[in-house]
């Protein structure tokens, strides 16, 4: 696995996160040359700023952590983001529609993002694997690439659990050999990493990315 860093959205969503910290992690992003750096709204435009003109793009996230509000409330907070220099936006679904079996709404709700965005950035969708058995994790990946969406991603990391090696295969078995599957929570070492994108991922989010890229060296 030769540079790992393109495959990392550099992750920092903790809400004790200040400005200093994003602006060390923006300079930290373009010397490794991260796929992203993955903050939360309110640092969109600050990252924007810090990294134009560099290939490392803004992912932030919609929803989050627990998918409960409303679609015209994500579809508004994906929209904003996005003029806010957002390239990528990874929104938490309905996950308690899901569990329930109301596939309809589910998906409208992640069409009611993708649609915000029109195009203008990569939707990334978290269906929370951890509170989900193997039947739901294969329909929730199925529905978000019905959707319209770019990537199914695993848990929000403030969930019960993070991502799975078994999930990932779930998932890759559900949308096909080329749709997108970010892992993420709890990936904290180069093994891991590696591991996870052997069993399909094409992408994952991470905090402890330095450490990453240090186990590959």
């Amino acid at each position: 696995m030769k540079n790992i860093a393109k495959y990392i959205d550099y992750t920092l969503l903790k809400p004790t996160a200040q400005q200093a910290d994003i602006q060390r992690m923006c300079g930290e992003a373009k010397e490794y040359d991260f796929a992203t750096i993955c903050v939360q709204p309110v640092f969109v435009k600050l990252c924007a700023k810090l990294l134009q003109g560099s290939r490392v793009g803004v992912t932030t996230v919609i929803g989050f952590p627990l998918g409960a509000n409303k679609t015209e409330v994500k579809g508004f907070e994906a929209a904003q983001a996005v003029a806010d220099g957002a390239t990528e936006v990874d929104m938490v679904m309905n996950i308690g529609e899901m569990l329930a079996g109301n596939y309809d709404a589910v998906k409208k709700d992640i069409q009611g993002v993708v649609q915000a965005v029109e195009g203008k950035a990569v939707v990334k969708v978290i269906i929370e694997t951890a509170y989900l058995d193997q039947e739901q994790i294969a329909a929730a990946s199925k529905l978000v690439k019905e959707a319209g969406a770019d990537f199914v991603k695993t848990s929000t990391g403030f969930g019960p659990g993070g991502a799975r090696v078994e999930d990932i295969r779930i998932m890759r078995e559900a949308v096909g050999p080329d749709f997108g599957i970010k892992a993420a929570g709890g990936i904290s070492s180069y093994e891991v990493a590696k591991e996870m994108l052997e069993a399909g991922a094409t992408r994952f989010g991470a905090s402890a990315a330095l450490a990453i890229v240090a186990g590959e060296k």
